[in-house]
């Protein structure tokens, strides 16, 4: 079977993170897990991309119509934002770290990781309860309050980065340049972010590919499965890729490990950096 223009983009999508996903191993293995959790969420987010594509692929190929694959697919694009996130706020812990490798503020951003999860759990139990009951008011409400939750954690998120800008005479050598980094990102995620939200906000059910009702509403263009794909590639793919490559080159480039080197340099240097 031909791929339509759908199929198209999840193909695309696959060959487009296949190359990042090898990369995100790379950094995990180079930083560890304990002082580089966004690394960890970098890899999980190449991971449901690649995984989220190959469903929409095979999706298009099989017959008759499996819805399920469709709403796997969508539910997979949809909840790509929370590891996104999540990989930001993690990078962003990173940067409170002091010379000894001592992470501060875990409690904070232990509950902001939960608030993050939160919306995702929200987010695909509306869809799957959509998808399962048609048009429901529960499921819709879920959905909406998922997205939303995204929101207020960018918000928090751009908080939180404005708070180190104030800071950076007390932020290790290259933690400084790694948090230019993800200031470049935010506004191509704050993009990605608004995607979700007017997707999400674009029908009152979670309409899948053998929907037989159509989509009325005025943000039905930015609907994720039946609206427009040029908008879906703009705000939604090209959004996401440049946040990875940002932060991919990023922890390849930067050599964040030297700022462990010689702890003991760093103490008159900064002095705020002390375990408190």
């Amino acid at each position: 079977m031909t791929l339509n223009t759908q199929g198209i983009l999840a193909a695309v999508t696959i060959a487009m993170y296949v190359p990042f996903l090898l990369l995100s191993i790379k950094l995990v293995a180079k930083y560890g897990i304990s002082r580089g959790d966004g690394w960890i969420l970098l890899l999980i987010f190449c991971i449901v991309r690649i995984l989220g594509g190959s469903l929409l692929v095979a999706a298009k190929e099989i017959t008759p119509v499996n819805d399920s694959l469709y709403i796997g697919g969508y539910a997979m694009e949809t909840s790509g934002l929370s590891p996104l996130l999540l990989c930001t706020l993690g990078l962003l812990h990173s940067v409170f770290q002091t010379p000894d490798g001592f992470s501060r503020y875990n409690k904070p951003f232990r509950l902001l990781e939960l608030l993050g999860a939160v919306a995702l759990v929200l987010t695909i139990i509306g869809i799957s309860n959509a998808s399962s009951s048609g048009s429901s008011s529960s499921a819709n409400t879920m959905r909406r309050a998922g997205v939303l939750l995204f929101l207020v954690l960018y918000i928090i998120i751009v908080g939180i980065c404005l708070f180190l800008w104030t800071q950076t005479r007390f932020v290790m050598r290259y933690r400084k340049q790694l948090l230019k980094a993800i200031s470049i990102a935010l506004p191509f995620l704050v993009i990605r972010t608004i995607y979700s939200i007017l997707s999400t906000f674009s029908s009152s059910s979670f309409i899948t590919t053998t929907a037989t009702q159509p989509n009325t509403s005025d943000l039905a263009k930015f609907n994720i499965i039946t609206g427009e794909w040029q908008i879906y590639l703009v705000m939604d793919m090209l959004m996401e890729y440049a946040i990875v490559i940002i932060y991919t080159v990023a922890g390849l480039v930067l050599p964040l490990n030297q700022d462990y080197k010689s702890p003991e340099s760093y103490q008159d240097e900064y002095p705020l950096s002390r375990p408190q």
